[in-house]
Formats: C-alpha cells, sequence, structure tokens
C-alpha cells in the first residue's frame, strides 16, 4: 500500500530552520541582532524598574507611620538648583515650627535632623574604615523615622536641650569598634570629638546602596555647635500624626505653621517641601512610567525594523529554496506544509532572538538593581510578553514569504536555476 504523504515532522521543520540560519550567518546574525535589540531594551528596563519597585515598597518606609518630612528640597527633582536657591531651614525656624505644632496639633510629634558623611570613629586606638555618617537629631526623630533602639536609650529632651555629648550608633559602628565587649558607656571619638555611647540602633541593612547602619547620631544643638559650618546646610522636618485618619489635617497644619515660620505672605509659593512615603511611591511610580514607555518605543521601532528583516531573509530563503520547494511539492507536499513549514522557519528565528535578549535584559538589568543593592528579580510578565511579541512578528513578516512559497507552481519551481 502506497504511503500518503502527510506533512513535514516537526524536528525536520527546525533542521531546515537552523539550517538556514547557519547557511547564511551574517544575514542571519542582523536579523536576529535586531530582535535581540528590541527585547533586550524593554526587558533590561523593566527589570530593573521592577527590582527597584519592589525595593521601594519593602524598603522605602524610611518614615514611620503617619509620617511626612518638610525640607528645603523634594526628595526626588530634576532641577536641583532651582531648588538649592532657597533659603535654607535654620535651627530657630525648625525650633519655631515644633513649637507651633506643639500649640496647634499636641499629639503630633515633630523631629528635627541635619547631617552629613565623611566622619572617622575611633575607640581604643582602632579605627574605622569606613567613614560614618554623623546626624544631629531630636528627641523624636528615631521614632519618626522609624527607626528601633537594640541596645540602651535614645537621646532625651534634655540631651538636646543641654548639648550632651550623648551618641546613638547604628549597628555597623557597633561591631566595628566593639565586637566583643558592650558599647554603652564607653567614650568614642568621632573626628576629634569625645562622646559617650547610650545606645545601639537595631540593623537595618541598606536601601539603594546606602547603608543605613553606618552611622551615629548626637543631639541636633550640638551638632550645629561643632559642626554646622555649609552654608547649603538645611534642617529636615518630620511630623508623625497622632493618626492616619488625622494624617491629612495634621499636614494641612503644619504647612501652614511652616509658612508662618518662614514668613511667606499669602500671594508667594510654599518655599520648602512636603512629601511622605506614599508621595515617594508616586514620584517612583510616574519616572518609571516615562522610563518605561521610552523602553517600549524603543523596543516597537526595534522590533518593527527586525521584522522587515525576518520577512527579508524569508524572502531570500523562499527564492534560494525555490527547487526545494519543487521537489517536495511533487511528493505529494501540500501548499498547507509549505506554508506552515516557512512560518515555523520565521517564528524559529525570531524566537532565538528572543531567547538571547531576554537573557541578556535580565541579566543587565539586574546588575543595574545589585549596583544599588536591590534584590534581583524576574520580570516573568515581561519575558511572557517578549516571547509572545517575537513570536507574533516571526508569524506576521514571515506571512508573506510563506505565502509565496505556498503558491508556488511545482513545475515553474522545478524548472527554477
Amino acid at each position: 500500500m502506497e504511503k500518503k504523504f502527510t506533512g513535514i515532522r516537526r524536528r525536520d521543520i527546525l533542521a531546515l530552520a537552523t539550517g538556514s540560519l547557519v547557511a547564511n550567518k551574517l544575514r542571519s546574525a542582523l536579523t536576529v541582532m535586531g530582535i535581540v535589540v528590541g527585547v533586550f531594551s524593554v526587558v533590561a528596563v523593566m527589570t530593573a524598574l521592577s527590582a527597584m519597585r519592589e525595593s521601594i515598597n519593602s524598603g522605602l518606609s524610611q518614615l514611620g507611620a503617619n509620617t511626612f518630612e518638610i525640607s528645603k528640597t523634594p526628595a526626588m527633582t530634576g532641577n536641583w538648583w532651582e531648588y538649592m536657591r532657597r533659603p535654607s531651614i535654620n535651627y530657630a525656624q525648625g525650633r519655631r515650627f515644633e513649637l507651633l505644632m506643639a500649640d496647634l496639633c499636641p499629639g503630633a510629634l515633630v523631629s528635627l535632623t541635619v547631617g552629613d558623611g565623611g566622619y572617622k570613629a575611633s575607640y581604643a586606638g582602632k579605627t574605622m574604615d569606613k567613614s560614618v555618617n554623623m546626624i544631629g537629631i531630636n528627641e523624636n526623630s528615631l521614632i519618626a523615622n522609624n527607626r528601633k533602639i537594640a541596645l540602651g536609650r535614645n537621646l532625651s529632651t534634655d540631651d538636646v536641650i543641654f548639648r550632651r555629648p550623648f551618641i546613638v550608633v547604628g549597628s555597623k559602628v557597633r561591631d566595628a569598634l566593639f565586637p566583643s565587649e558592650d558599647p554603652l558607656g564607653k567614650r568614642i571619638m568621632v573626628s576629634g570629638n569625645s562622646y559617650t555611647i547610650v545606645g545601639v540602633l537595631e540593623e537595618k541593612g541598606e536601601v539603594f546602596g546606602n547603608d543605613q547602619d553606618n552611622f551615629a547620631v548626637i543631639p541636633v544643638t550640638l551638632f550645629i555647635q561643632r559642626y554646622w559650618n555649609d552654608f547649603w546646610r538645611s534642617i529636615d522636618i518630620a511630623v508623625q500624626a497622632p493618626s492616619d485618619v488625622d494624617m491629612e489635617e495634621v499636614q494641612n497644619i503644619a504647612i501652614g505653621a511652616m509658612r508662618v515660620v518662614r514668613g511667606l505672605p499669602p500671594e508667594e509659593f510654599n518655599n520648602f517641601e512636603v512629601y511622605s512615603n506614599d508621595s515617594l511611591k508616586a514620584t517612583f511610580d510616574k519616572m518609571a512610567v516615562i522610563v518605561g514607555l521610552a523602553g517600549l518605543i524603543i523596543s516597537a521601532i526595534a522590533l518593527v525594523t527586525a521584522g522587515v528583516g525576518v520577512m527579508n531573509i524569508m524572502l531570500v530563503s523562499v527564492t534560494e529554496r525555490t527547487r526545494e520547494i519543487g521537489v517536495r511539492k511533487s511528493l505529494g507536499a501540500r501548499s498547507k506544509d509549505i506554508l506552515i513549514q516557512f512560518l515555523l522557519e520565521a517564528i524559529f528565528i525570531a524566537q532565538v532572538g528572543a531567547v538571547i535578549g531576554i537573557f541578556f535584559g535580565v541579566a543587565v538589568g539586574n546588575g543595574v538593581g545589585m549596583m544599588l543593592n536591590v534584590k534581583p528579580v524576574m520580570p516573568w510578565f515581561w519575558m511572557s510578553v517578549a516571547v509572545i511579541t517575537c513570536a507574533g512578528i516571526g508569524l506576521v513578516f514571515g506571512a508573506y514569504p510563506a505565502w509565496r512559497a505556498a503558491k508556488m507552481d511545482p513545475v515553474d519551481a522545478l524548472r527554477f536555476e
């Protein structure tokens, strides 16, 4: 009994597609490269943004619950010079604001902080390798900034008022200077000044490359006395509302109080910024949308260009294999079989580019995240989108060459030279 031709096996189609790619290395590489660039651009951008967003959602709660911050400049800004020209918030303004809020919102906590890095800490002749961030705070700052005491106590109101040389250190400072002894009550030197340790903070880790444990805090009044020597230095104010329900009302009162402190007439805009965890996340989301759209536009242009390349390489492949198509049709291959063969070849080429683009996109995106000390992520959604999109590109741009191959007359094809 004569065996009927039932089409081409999938592994044969893959072998033919691979052979076509290998036979035309330069042309194939350029075609695949266009798809790689398109997939890479969107996967890399979305991987980095996904990693950063997860880190923000888990670690951006630098402010405590029901807390907002008032500062000279926004937390995220692209026009830094415009905000730097604003007058700084000095301690006198911060203290006056604190007293006003005590009268207007007795249940609200007001934090005053100022600081910078580059200080050397030492104990018993041993100096830390890394510089320490030194921050001046009041008695409410650790609470408002969601920091907890692991050993000892917080700085008190009297410590701030009388400028006592007491210090609360982060876990990195404790581990470096006191690896095997109790640090409480010990006197350390920080850039030539002596301080007595009264507390140690709980470990908090890193956020966006910023070490949250390699620092120490002293009374804000003492910091201003010893280190306030910079024209650009400004006090940061945090306000913690009694509850989430009171948040908006307390924020409105705080804005009014700050305008009084800054001496702003009713018609002038605020020369300070107010933000919370939610506003920081919203700002990042806006930036992420812009960056993501840019990545998608670049990816779309690259993928459309690559799709034209896929069509071109498939048209050339159809022309070069005209006699092969004629032989297959003369042996019983249906137009449908030829159509499927060339469509799958086009999809295969596109998927090769997708796999390479995804690999490098995930690697580079997570590489950017690791530079910012963000945990790596796998963007499964965008990987799936890339695979499906590339399959669609292979299908759409391979349709015309496949149709041409399927419609060939076997007699004419066999005569082709």
